[in-house]
């Protein structure tokens, strides 16, 4: 990810506010003609695409009448012409690394202090329709789901079952993948069902690791391209909510939140687990063929659930230098990483947990080659 995120919701006072201010901006955007709305629904495609890809520079153009709010009063006024087309980004602001991600709020913000009131109705109207976008448009839609948090932790990760998934013939297209190019004239498309532990989650299509960790599609990478397509969906969420931070009060962006935030957390864990079982078998094979006793290092792949990104863990098993491995180094080693991410305040502390679960699957796995 490129910044830290906040993932977790506002507070309720706070959010009171939010959902007052979501609505009086959804209110000015409905109150517009359907032509200014169409229009504005065109500017927001390409204003999104860009503030999305952090693009350096950006045209979009203001309405030429926009319905204003005055006393109450719902009333059309035209967008003075000089003012209508906007344009960020220049030269400078590339070689200062500034991107349409800061230009445009800082834009929007300037149209919010002028003294016309159509412009101000316009650039609110252009941040709602933008955002609006990013949330409906952009992002798939996904199953109905329901997570519970783990023990000691806050966010919602694992799916929990109803006990009514159906098991039957019928197949509803969010259940299955829809198998194209092979369908004869007539007959639509040949839904291939997901598995049940895919149709546990949000959106079964990026779903890599059932609840054993057990591996679903045909390689890791293929499980790190799932990832990746999770993170740039919280990516476009998180870009709607620094363009508009009401839209958190917005009902969509929270299933779609929820849905993919607990997805994410769950296969990107089940990732690195994953990988560390299979550092865990290189290091063995390694150790089998003596390749071991000059030395080891690992890089114990964790997931970070404030970064929403899977990082590593270094640390130094054996020095290099000519000594002979044995399995108690690992343990060792592992046992003394523990101390250290137990005290460790950059981790958050469910993102601990998940850290020092996986030196004990270390520790373990090692701990049984002594005996």
């Amino acid at each position: 990810m490129n910044e830290r995120m906040q993932i977790h919701s506002p507070s309720s006072v706070g959010l009171d506010a939010l959902r007052e201010e979501h609505r009086q901006e959804q209110a000015l955007f409905n109150a517009q003609p359907p032509i200014v709305q169409r229009f504005l629904e065109t500017q927001a495609r390409q204003i999104a695409e860009a503030y999305v890809e952090r693009a350096y520079s950006l045209r979009f153009t203001l309405p030429d009448r926009v319905v204003c709010k005055a006393d109450g009063i719902a009333q059309p006024a035209p967008v003075p012409q000089s003012q209508r087309e906007q344009h960020i980004g220049t030269l400078m602001d590339r070689v200062a690394g500034r991107d349409v991600h800061m230009l445009l709020r800082q834009r929007l913000a300037e149209l919010d202090q002028s003294s016309d009131p159509a412009i101000v109705a316009s650039s609110s109207v252009i941040r709602y329709s933008t955002a609006a976008h990013m949330i409906y448009n952009m992002l798939p839609s996904g199953r109905r789901v329901n997570y519970v948090a783990a023990e000691d932790e806050d966010i919602p990760t694992i799916p929990a079952s109803d006990g009514m998934e159906p098991a039957s013939a019928i197949t509803a297209t969010t259940d299955a993948i829809a198998e194209e190019g092979g369908a004869e004239e007539g007959r639509g498309n040949l839904l291939v069902p997901y598995v049940p532990a895919a149709r546990r989650f949000y959106l079964p299509q990026w779903v890599a690791f059932d609840d054993e960790d057990k591996l679903l599609v045909n390689s890791v990478s293929e499980a790190e391209a799932h990832i990746k397509s999770m993170q740039q969906f919280m990516n476009v969420l998180f870009a709607a909510r620094s363009l508009a931070p009401y839209m958190v009060a917005d009902d969509e962006y929270e299933i779609k939140r929820f849905g993919m935030l607990g997805q994410l957390i769950n296969q990107g864990r089940a990732l690195a687990r994953y990988m560390t079982t299979d550092i865990i078998q290189t290091v063995k094979a390694r150790a089998e063929a003596q390749s071991l006793n000059r030395g080891l290092s690992l890089r114990l792949p964790y997931f970070d659930d404030q970064d929403l990104a899977v990082e590593n863990h270094n640390f130094v098993v054996i020095p290099a230098g000519r000594i002979m491995f044995v399995p108690a180094f690992v343990v060792r080693a592992a046992r003394e990483e523990q101390a250290k991410v137990a005290q460790d305040t950059r981790f958050s502390s469910s993102t601990r947990k998940h850290l020092l679960n996986e030196l004990q699957m270390l520790e373990g796995a090692f701990e049984a080659s002594e005996d």
